[in-house]
């Protein structure tokens, strides 16, 4: 497998003690991409490498932390619970998928995406932010006793109203789509202070179906006005259950709600300092609890639903749903200036999601399975072809049909490109009527089924 990640002058956040281990963690990560392609120097190279991961966190994390200290950081709780999170939940995680599948090619690359992409998003968010580089989406989040009182709060509530056996699958969401989604938006505030608390309930849509729908005895397999209505009230409740254990939300009101569409979401969401961002997996489909700390509110999103209009925006919500139902396409993309170039390009026509990477791309695939992936073939770390052999390896995700990328369209890149028969290829050099041209082409031949 070929990979390499690239240090970059933006990585250096200005500490010599961080930086320096930071690179040394990136020839690591290097030294295990040259390795696996032999299997028991992959085997080897993997339980070296979880051997060093293990060691970093012991010292590296401690280096970090007591600088950290030194200089008094705000948030150093906040970053010791990020380098706890991943010493002691996702490390173990991939140790232990390496180890069951006797560390088999595809948990080797899980392994080093993971670990790769965990590095860069940490170094470039997290740790630049301690010397004021960036902004940190967890400034504001609570402690890990007060995470993890909600969590058993949401947990147990899951199972007493629906006898459903749930599990955290992460405790940063970060705001990815999943299927399709209903979000609902709660706004809490008082009559003293302009400054307001938000908060976000994501639920799949066959969550609905299968849970509040089957309680109130309905027969149906879509989301209907009766059932959104139920939905909402019950959400209501539950996030009132979960804010009794937010005591910074005592005395605060409800006073607005929304329905969202994906995209209202994303900007309110992307943005905003999250004290709790908690993705669980039901059994019946996925569900995202989050609470944004208080701040001036972003007004004019979406209607406000209230007792003179809930009936019509219910009913105009579930319409204008339906009419969004199209095409999910899925850019991959280093670049963000060609990620956000097609997003406009495509977005009118077709539901496009974004990722930045490989492991990125999984994770969203995971969520919210795409109808055609658009894959960078030449980005670093997990180039596209190491993608599509990942995504052509997994049994759920092995029939997504995929459209290269490139930027050379020279006879050598062509014949590679061609040789690993994907769906199709794009230059990225045509201009942009015809990239949609070629894409409404696809779907024209690949109509909608779902």
């Amino acid at each position: 497998m070929e990979g390499q990640l690239v240090w970059k002058d933006e990585y250096n956040i200005g500490v010599d003690i961080i930086d320096r281990e930071h690179r040394r963690l990136f020839k690591i990560i290097n030294k295990l991409f040259r390795f696996t392609d032999d299997k028991q120097k992959s085997r080897w190279a993997c339980q070296e490498g979880i051997k060093f991961f293990k060691d970093h966190a012991l010292k590296h994390f401690t280096e970090e932390e007591e600088y950290m200290a030194s200089i008094n950081y705000e948030r150093l709780g906040v970053h010791m619970h990020i380098h706890s999170e991943f010493r002691e939940r996702t490390l173990p995680a991939l140790e232990e998928e390496l180890e069951q599948t006797n560390y088999g090619s595809d948990s080797v690359e899980h392994f080093l995406g993971v670990c790769a992409g965990w590095l860069v998003g940490h170094t470039m968010m997290e740790d630049r932010a301690i010397t004021g580089k960036s902004r940190s989406r967890w400034m504001e989040l609570l402690s890990g006793k007060e995470q993890e009182a909600v969590r058993k709060v949401i947990l147990q509530l899951m199972y007493d109203l629906f006898h459903l056996e749930s599990y955290v699958i992460s405790d940063a969401y970060g705001g990815e789509k999943f299927g399709r989604g209903v979000y609902h938006r709660l706004i809490y505030g008082t009559d003293q202070e302009e400054e307001k608390y938000e908060i976000f309930l994501v639920f799949e849509e066959k969550l609905l179906i299968n849970t509040v729908g089957k309680v109130m005895g309905l027969k149906t397999n879509k989301l209907n006005s009766l059932l959104m209505n139920a939905a909402r009230y019950m959400a209501r409740q539950f996030a009132e259950q979960v804010r009794e254990h937010l005591p910074d939300m005592n005395g605060y009101e409800l006073k607005e709600e929304n329905l969202l569409t994906y995209e209202q979401f994303q900007q309110v969401f992307e943005h905003e300092k999250l004290q709790i961002s908690l993705l669980f997996d039901t059994g019946e489909g996925y569900f995202s609890y989050c609470t944004v700390a208080k701040h001036p509110v972003k007004k004019g999103i979406a209607a406000p639903i209230g007792r003179h209009n809930a009936l019509a925006q219910v009913e105009k919500y579930l319409v204008e749903r339906e009419d969004r139902l199209k095409h999910k396409v899925l850019v991959v993309d280093d670049s963000a200036t060609m990620r956000q170039g097609l997003k406009n390009l495509l977005c009118q026509d077709y539901d496009v999601a974004l990722a930045q990477s490989g492991t990125a791309a999984f994770r969203c695939m995971i969520l919210d399975k795409p109808d055609l992936v658009l894959l960078d073939y030449e980005m670093p770390v997990c180039d596209g072809r190491q993608v599509l052999e990942m995504i052509r390896s997994e049994e759920t995700m092995a029939d997504i049909p995929v459209i290269f990328l490139t930027g050379r369209a020279d006879p050598e890149t062509v014949r590679k490109l061609v040789a690993l028969k994907p769906d199709g290829y794009l230059v990225k050099g045509l201009k942009p009527g015809e990239i949609k041209e070629k894409i409404d082409d696809y779907f024209e031949k690949n109509p909608l089924t779902h």
